[in-house]
């Protein structure tokens, strides 16, 4: 285990282009960690992030397919409505945690911290693999179906083009590294860009609105629009298939929880970063409505939209609406802008999970993962080592061509499982802890965090499943061997050193879970688990 060397020195002091907040570097310090990124990030845009990783408009029209197949106008509709509410209520649940424990580690530094000293190593080892896993590839589902996206523009003027493997793979690369290039060389431009995305992401969804409602030649019945339902292109029973088709709204709502990853360049991030989890959450479900129901009102015949040779037919649907290729192209072009604040939003959250948890030693070369650039401000390195994994699970498509089906169901899995975790953790330790949050469930606490744990426990059965049977080795939901890949690599790396060396996150080594981590006693506990802690935080 590394050691760590707090003092008010290395948490006070002004980086170069930051902002200073002294009590919360000092806060940080008690929580066992030193401030080394500079709080440069507003609320405003920790809001504008996780609105940027959902992408409403962007993930809703890339995974279009799954609720065609799976049930269209009903799925499509009151399957967002209803994975919102449940998804707000997560996002609440986390809001209470991390208006307690504001730091990088997120759910893995709440699991240990919410779970007694015995289980605490476990606990964060485990949320921890989750959290990572599920921020990787959900930065890869979201640029993955990007790639696609842009080559299917192609297909609005040249209908006889049909992208290949090596195409696809090529482009997703491409985003890939205009997304870390933006990561590194526009590191002190992500407050701005971060609120760039709100304002782009509306006016988009108003655009897109008034554009096909108004060149619609001929418009759908609002019986269709809020009543029809017909999941017989699935294969599966009728009721199920509803289920199954949720996983749109599922993983276009799920990256509210990564921005707990920026808490330590956020000023007053107990106050600010909880208020933006849930207010994302409430925007995207709001926003998601509006884009969906004029989408409905003008869809074209299904049949021809699931016809559509890489899977993405939005572009498709926009021609056909506005009657032109530019026009379709214009109102793609949205989209698109859409998908830059997503896929750069998932990197730099996936990057800073990655530097949060290498830095207490939890993935194989974390000396090296853990350092942060002085030049940039950023940890560079985690920011290499997510876009290399991406970039490497990428290739899972030369293999199945519904890989971008698995990508979207591993990565809600594992960020669903992780959010989880410490919410039972909470539940089961009579939630002490959050007791007294600032951002406190009060008395529908124990309700809705049980209720949200048995949605999880069914999330991660609904979305090992195909879309739609038969299933072939090339059309398979592979999700759960993904999932399983990582959990060998976890399995294996906690065997070969995180069993004798990792301690988890620094947490007092017996504390009721209704204790805060302050003064000289909870620090002093802590010391020969996670290093020397310097005598001037203490009197601190």
């Amino acid at each position: 285990m590394t050691k760590r060397s707090l003092s008010i020195a290395s948490a006070g002091v002004q980086r170069r282009g930051s902002h200073a907040d002294p009590s919360a570097d000092a806060a940080l310090a008690r929580l066992g960690y030193a401030s080394e990124l500079p709080r440069n990030l507003s609320m405003l845009s920790v809001l504008g992030m996780s609105f940027a990783i959902m992408a409403v408009p962007f993930g809703l029209s890339t995974t279009m397919y799954i609720t065609l197949t799976d049930g269209q106008s009903v799925t499509i509709l009151w399957g967002w409505v209803l994975v919102s509410l449940i998804s707000l209520s997560i996002a609440a649940s986390l809001a209470e945690i991390c208006a307690v424990y504001p730091t990088a580690g997120g759910v893995y530094y709440w699991s240990a911290m919410l779970s007694t000293p015995k289980y605490a190593p476990v606990a964060s080892w485990v949320t921890g693999w989750l959290t990572l896993v599920g921020n990787w590839t959900v930065t890869l589902s979201i640029n993955f179906s990007g790639g696609q996206l842009i080559l299917s523009a192609i297909t609005l003027w040249d209908e006889d083009f049909v992208p290949n493997q090596y195409q696809t793979i090529l482009m997703f690369w491409a985003v890939m590294l205009v997304c870390m290039a933006v990561n590194i060389f526009g590191a002190k431009y992500l407050d701005l860009i971060n609120k760039i995305c709100i304002y782009w992401t509306a006016s988009s969804v108003v655009i897109i609105l008034i554009t096909l409602l108004s060149m619609a030649d001929t418009k759908r019945s609002g019986k269709f629009v809020f009543a029809h339902y017909d999941a017989s292109q699935s294969g599966w029973p009728s009721g199920w298939a509803f289920f199954v088709g949720l996983l749109q709204a599922a993983y276009t709502l799920t990256g509210y929880g990564m921005v707990a990853a920026m808490c330590e360049e956020v000023q007053n991030p107990e106050r600010e970063v909880p208020k933006a989890i849930v207010l994302s959450v409430a925007a995207a479900g709001v926003t998601g409505v509006i884009y969906l129901i004029p989408i409905l009102f003008v869809l074209p015949d299904v049949q021809v939209l699931l016809d559509v040779a890489n899977g993405q037919p939005i572009g498709l649907l926009f021609k056909t609406v506005t009657g032109s290729a530019g026009g379709g192209f214009g109102l793609l072009f949205l989209i698109l802008g859409i998908l830059f604040f997503a896929g750069v939003g998932a990197l730099t959250a996936a990057s800073r999970c990655t530097y949060a948890f290498a830095r207490d030693g939890a993935i194989p070369g974390s000396r090296l993962w853990k350092r942060v650039d002085k030049r940039f401000d950023i940890p560079l390195w985690a920011l290499v080592l997510s876009t290399a994994v991406d970039c490497l699970l990428g290739l899972i498509y030369f293999g199945s061509s519904a890989a971008f089906n698995s990508f979207t169901g591993v990565a809600t899995i594992c960020l669903s499982t992780s959010y989880g975790m410490p919410i039972l953790i909470s539940v089961l330790r009579g939630r002490k802890a959050v007791a007294h949050s600032s951002y406190s469930l009060g008395r529908f606490g124990y309700a809705i965090n049980i209720a949200m744990i048995g949605w999880i426990c069914l999330a991660v059965i609904l979305f090992c499943m195909p879309v739609s049977l038969p299933v072939e080795a090339g059309t398979m939901n592979y999700a759960s061997v993904v999932f399983a890949g990582f959990a060998a690599i976890s399995l294996a790396w906690y065997f070969v050193r995180g069993r004798k060396d990792f301690k988890g996150p620094p947490v007092p080594q017996d504390a009721a879970p209704a204790e805060q981590i302050t003064g000289l006693a909870a620090m002093d506990s802590n010391a020969g688990r996670n290093g020397d802690v310097e005598k001037k935080v203490l009197e601190q």
